[in-house]
């Protein structure tokens, strides 16, 4: 791969990720008959497109990479990415934009409001960059368009996915007072790879903050996502596992790692489906309210659905 940096015009373009650009290219397998997914074509991922684009918006969908962003935009289902698309963080797994991010849009948050409106959304999933620039790391802005959402369709249910707020002292008690109805975190990978895939962030702050939040607010979900094919062992997948549940975390996803270029990590093995069957066996048996795990699974893939199985799950416990 080669990356081209304009350095004569007026406004030269930056590579999308400058800190990767001077690193070897790494190659992953071909991939398996299993991972498989349909070019983005049909009309609602058009009108889904439309709406995004009219109110201004940011996706993960789009930002990420994520494949599956064709089947969830024809259903008009949309992830957004509030506070910017350009991240301060620089995991090597991650296909977002790196770099010093802008000010905040004091008016994102009735941006989403709306775009939520005009989708019909009955459940709506929220994330964002990292915002390490930041005193508070993003979480007023996180409640504010918590906030927002509420107002404008008191009937949504809202699905946030927030940064680890390291070393942003009560951030996490702001966005939790806002009352998401699910909080989602993600531990990404074991924490043996953390130092090559995640370096920017502390495995035990993560299930630290998931806890924190149960503690705060027992009635709101927590949900944390790892990918698989990094290098990681399954006794250490099943070590994770346990590490959430004593953090009584509600909802698990387990996905496999997909490599967005040749700059980012290789993926080092394609985990097949049936190994994603056991995955989930065991996660229910180790008491998940929820699990998630294919090739395929991502955070807010089939959030609504899911959503709707983890209150009946929580409903049949308390009978």
């Amino acid at each position: 791969m080669v990356v081209l940096v304009d350095t004569v015009s007026a406004n030269p373009v930056r590579p999308r990720h400058p800190e990767k650009a001077a690193r070897p290219d790494t190659l992953s397998p071909k991939k398996p008959d299993w991972i498989r997914v349909r070019a983005p074509t049909t009309r609602g991922y058009g009108e889904t497109r439309s709406i995004v684009k009219e109110n201004g918006l940011v996706t993960v969908c789009e930002e990420a990479g994520c494949p599956n962003i064709g089947e969830c935009w024809d259903k008009k289902h949309a992830t957004f990415m509030i506070m910017g698309d350009t991240c301060t963080r620089a995991c090597a797994f991650c296909n977002v934009k790196t770099g010093m991010p802008g000010a905040l849009d004091a008016n994102e948050p009735a941006y989403v409001a709306e775009a939520t409106r005009k989708l019909g959304l009955q459940h709506l999933v929220i994330t964002s960059v990292d915002r390490d620039d930041l005193a508070d790391g993003g979480a007023a802005h996180f409640a504010a368009t918590i906030r927002a959402v509420r107002a404008a369709c008191p009937t949504t249910t809202i699905e946030i996915l927030t940064p680890d707020f390291l070393r942003k002292d009560g951030a996490l008690e702001v966005v939790v007072a806002a009352k998401p109805d699910v909080f989602n975190h993600n531990l990404e990978t074991v924490p043996s790879r953390y130092l090559s895939v995640r370096p920017g962030a502390r495995y035990f702050h993560s299930i630290r903050l998931l806890q924190r939040v149960k503690e705060l607010d027992p009635t709101i979900f927590t949900k944390s996502g790892i990918m698989v094919g990094l290098g990681e062992e399954r006794h250490e997948v099943l070590q994770v596992m346990d590490d959430l549940r004593s953090a009584d975390v509600d909802f698990l996803t387990i996905g496999q790692y997909l490599q967005p270029t040749r700059k980012h990590h290789a993926v080092m093995r394609y985990v097949t489906p049936d190994e994603f069957a056991g995955y989930q066996t065991t996660a229910y048996a180790k008491g998940f309210l929820m699990v998630s795990a294919s090739p395929m699974t991502r955070s807010s893939h089939h959030a609504g659905e899911d959503f709707a199985k983890l209150k009946a799950a929580r409903a049949a416990l308390a009978r």
